[in-house]
């Protein structure tokens, strides 16, 4: 299947590098090709709006332009609201004596590690698997690389958590009926909310490990740190069954540029250029050239966008010979 025609892409690479504007550029693109498509900004420091030169609400989809909308996911909100739903979930399953020190204690999970990602990774799961209906394509713009490693390895760590919690919940109830010496196991609304959210995490697991639905693509600078940074995230996400499949080098220096120094720059990025070449001959290499402008209007947004599509043809084509 071709790159363009997934219905998942996550962009991640080391920061600053250019994910977000990757991540515009790879959804203008689409959008620019008759699909509806959703962009969303998984990243706490958000530049999508200024791309777009627009104020997008944290948390709420807006039209970026034709046939584009986004979405910032706003962390510390989608924490609380997954906290909240945590504790509607258990009201009416604890006794009411003991639902003030539950919910302390939820609450103090709340400020754990992991568990802004937790919440976060559930708001994907619901695009994944209910937002997608309504567009051709979701472009995950993700944070920096660490961040992005604990986000796509989650379903797996999540679905062997998921896994005890409910062994340990079968054998109480299985207790329960002897102990009351019937045989009958009793209903149980918690196992089965938690069968219902492992349940979740499989199927969103499944898409994102199937290649034909999902594309992997890690965005990097022709310069020692990123790619090293690359290297090990590529190694990190396959030993996980996450294969990145693409990356794009991203300011790369145009022939044109003349002057001394800049011949010496580009004589440097060469000795780069032929490292990223060996490191990552499994994945497809798509090349954005360092333009004399920031990328700080729509027009020139869409120019990059222009050159992206050619950059992807070309590799296509490459890879078919």
């Amino acid at each position: 299947m071709s790159m363009m025609d997934k219905k998942i892409y996550f962009i991640g690479g080391k920061g600053g590098v250019g994910k977000s504007t990757t991540s515009a550029a790879m959804a203008l693109l689409l959008a620019k090709k008759e699909k509806r498509i959703l962009l969303v900004s998984t990243d706490p420091a958000h530049n999508t709006g200024d791309l777009f030169h627009r104020n997008f609400t944290g948390g709420k989809i807006e039209r970026a332009t034709r046939n584009l909308d986004v979405l910032e996911i706003d962390s510390e909100q989608e924490s609380r609201n997954y906290i909240n739903g945590v504790k509607g979930n258990l009201k009416g399953l604890v006794k009411a004596t003991m639902l003030e020190e539950v919910n302390r204690q939820i609450d103090m999970a709340a400020s754990s590690p992991g568990a802004e990602e937790a919440a976060l990774f559930d708001k994907i799961t619901s695009l994944v698997l209910e937002e997608i209906a309504n567009y051709d394509a979701i472009v995950f713009d993700t944070a920096p690389t660490g961040h992005t490693i604990r986000l796509l390895t989650l379903p797996e760590l999540m679905g062997v958590w998921m896994d005890g919690l409910l062994e340990r919940r079968k054998k109480v109830n299985e207790n329960y009926a002897q102990w009351m010496n019937d045989g009958e196991i009793v209903d149980d609304p918690l196992y089965d909310k938690l069968n219902e959210r492992k349940n979740r995490f499989k199927r969103v697991r499944e898409i994102l490990l199937d290649g034909t639905q999902t594309e992997y693509i890690f965005v990097l600078n022709a310069e020692r740190l990123p790619i090293l940074e690359t290297v090990k995230a590529i190694e990190t996400l396959h030993q996980h069954g996450i294969h990145v499949n693409s990356i794009v080098v991203n300011k790369v220096i145009p022939e044109e540029a003349d002057g001394r120094f800049m011949a010496q720059r580009r004589s440097n990025e060469r000795l780069y250029l032929d490292e990223i070449e060996e490191k990552f001959k499994n994945q497809r290499q798509i090349f954005l050239p360092l333009l004399e402008q920031d990328i700080s209007s729509l027009s020139s947004l869409e120019l990059i966008s222009g050159i992206l599509g050619k950059q992807i043809n070309m590799s296509l084509n490459y890879s078919q010979k």
